[in-house]
């Protein structure tokens, strides 16, 4: 996976990114999901760089990045917290302004970093999610069946990280099984990816106070902005067999959020760069072009 790309650990303020990137063109940051990391986007980066300059990067906490430690207020692990981290990135790279594509946890990172950062965020695509204050305030028994990882992850250190080490293979093939269109949309070599990760228990650990800040600080944060409109231009996209296509209008909860917003959905679930990487790669080609 990744052949030909450069990889790079970066030192930003209190933490070390690790990425990788390659391509011509514009920058393009590209933002992974839970439980996932920078693998997640191995079907669709090689056709991506032959118009994009490509970074991919692990979130702090997740894949081989830097794991700062956690506090009681869960700032470490927020959203304002992660978007600097990419922010110090792309700056350490040379890119003052670029494009973002977050997927889930990445897609609430980078709509953070929009509004943070509005000067840095040219375009801005979120996969499968809606805003993350929507998810809390909508919360019912529907909702929380198909997101119960949302109210499980937030429990207190450590009973879903003992929980999930206990049998830490079988807790992966659910999810993805569950949220995919079935457990084999991931390739043996991601899945192991995935897997060797979670098997650091500071990971496992960190992975879980992303979710503890969701639920707490980020919403703070969401609150204290509902009034800031992202101004550039966004295009959601979203699975067609998932909880938010039959949940929500997504373009409408974003056109809550943002000023300019496209999109619709792709015939998927949850995991859509590696369930139908064809439709992202003429999708992320066409909009950021």
């Amino acid at each position: 996976m990744f052949e030909g790309f450069s990889k790079k650990k970066i030192s930003v303020s209190d933490t070390k990114i690790n990425l990788v990137t390659a391509g011509n063109g514009p920058p393009l940051l590209l933002l992974h999901g839970y439980p996932q990391n920078h693998v997640m986007w191995h079907k669709v980066a090689p056709s991506l760089t032959k118009m994009f300059t490509l970074v991919i990067t692990d979130l702090r906490g997740y894949g081989d990045s830097g794991i700062p430690e956690p506090d009681k207020d869960h700032y470490n692990y927020s959203k304002r917290a992660t978007a600097k981290d990419q922010i110090e990135v792309m700056d350490f790279l040379g890119y003052p302004e670029f494009m973002v594509c977050g997927h889930d946890r990445g897609g609430r990172v980078a709509h953070r970093m929009t509004l943070d950062y509005p000067d840095k965020v040219l375009k801005l695509c979120v996969l499968d999610i809606v805003p993350t204050y929507r998810v809390f305030a909508d919360i019912d028994k529907e909702l929380a069946t198909s997101y119960w990882h949302w109210l499980f992850l937030i429990q207190r250190h450590p009973v879903p990280e003992t929980m999930i080490s206990n049998n830490l293979e079988f807790y992966l093939k659910t999810l993805f099984g569950a949220w995919g269109g079935s457990a084999d949309i991931v390739t043996k070599d991601a899945f192991a990816e995935y897997q060797r990760c979670f098997k650091n228990p500071n990971v496992l650990h960190a992975t879980c106070e992303d979710y503890r800040a969701g639920a707490s600080i980020d919403l703070m944060h969401d609150y204290e902005d509902l009034n800031t409109k992202i101004t550039c231009p966004v295009l959601a996209l979203w699975g067609q067999f998932g909880a938010m296509h039959n949940r929500y209008d997504v373009v409408s909860a974003w056109e809550e959020r943002a000023l300019h917003v496209s999109g619709w959905p792709i015939r998927s679930g949850h995991f859509i760069p590696e369930e139908a990487p064809k439709p992202i790669i003429d999708s992320l080609s066409k909009f950021f072009a």
